[in-house]
Formats: C-alpha cells, sequence, structure tokens
C-alpha cells in the first residue's frame, strides 16, 4: 500500500483473519437459537399439517449455509487504506461502499474490543467526523496493534493539522 501525491490511497490492506471467526460468532449467536425456535415451533404448532418438517430442516439448513458461507465472503470484501493524508474503507460483498475520511475532518478517535473481539484478537477502529451525516466510520477486524497504530498516525496528522 503507498500513497500518491495527494494523499489518495493506491493499494489496500485485508484485516485479521480473526475477524472471520467474530463474524462467524455473531451469526452462530443470532441463527441458532432461530432454528431451536423454528424446530420447536415446528413440533408444536405443525404438528398434523402438511408443512409439518419443513421448518425443521429448512431453517437449521439455511442457518448452517450462512454461517459457514457469509462471514469468508464478507472477510473478503473489507478492507483499507491508509494514505498520507486519508483513510479509506472498503466494504460490502451485496452492496459496496468505499468510504474516504480526510484526516482534516477527523474530531475524535475510539479503539474499541468487545467480548468476541478479545476472543478472537481484533479490534474496531471509530472515527468520528465532523459532520451529521455518515460522521461515524468504522474499521471493524483489525488486530488492536494496528488499530492503536492507525489511531497513533491519524491523531499526530491532526494534531500537526492544528497547530
Amino acid at each position: 500500500m503507498t500513497a500518491a501525491g495527494d494523499g489518495a490511497v493506491t493499494g489496500l490492506s485485508p484485516v485479521a483473519p480473526g475477524y472471520r471467526n467474530v463474524i462467524r460468532t455473531r451469526l452462530a449467536l443470532f441463527w441458532v437459537p432461530l432454528a431451536l425456535a423454528a424446530i420447536t415451533a415446528d413440533q408444536l404448532i405443525l404438528s398434523g399439517s402438511f408443512a409439518h418438517g419443513l421448518p425443521s430442516v429448512a431453517v437449521p439448513l439455511l442457518a448452517v449455509v450462512i454461517i459457514v458461507m457469509v462471514p469468508q465472503r464478507a472477510y473478503a470484501r473489507l478492507a483499507y487504506g491508509l494514505g498520507e493524508r486519508l483513510l479509506q474503507v472498503v466494504r460490502g460483498w451485496m452492496f459496496h461502499i468505499d468510504t474516504v475520511v480526510p484526516f482534516v475532518r477527523v474530531q475524535h478517535l475510539d479503539v474499541v474490543r468487545g467480548p468476541l473481539d478479545k476472543m478472537f484478537g481484533t479490534a474496531t477502529l471509530v472515527v468520528h467526523t465532523a459532520g451529521t451525516h455518515n460522521s461515524v466510520v468504522t474499521l471493524p477486524g483489525l488486530a488492536p496493534e494496528r488499530a492503536a497504530e492507525i489511531r497513533d498516525v491519524i491523531r499526530e496528522h491532526v494534531r500537526t493539522d492544528f497547530a
């Protein structure tokens, strides 16, 4: 990854591989209870109907497909670049979002680590910018050291812009 003369990013870096596990665990925390509820509802409510058994097969199958496939796709389409004067975050496998944050717009920065982040060795960089629309840009899935390093680079740049 290099920066062009105008501060633009010319290459993107992937996030930490552990982020796939964070996504997978979040999906499992949603889909496993949903699958269990579908099985329970199927046995209690649909017993004796023509649709009996369908939710018990379809919902768990859908859950497995989503839990196995979505994390790799989401991980593969999340990248970031750090230029001389801006941060670029690219994400999305259904809807592509390319966000560019000029350092001069940065108000403050946070490095956030929830329980799953701690478990899988990742962190989220949260960049708060001036303005109201899309004023918070998040970059999840960074190694904690890399998140702190990017925060410090941006913070130092912001400090020199206002000095």
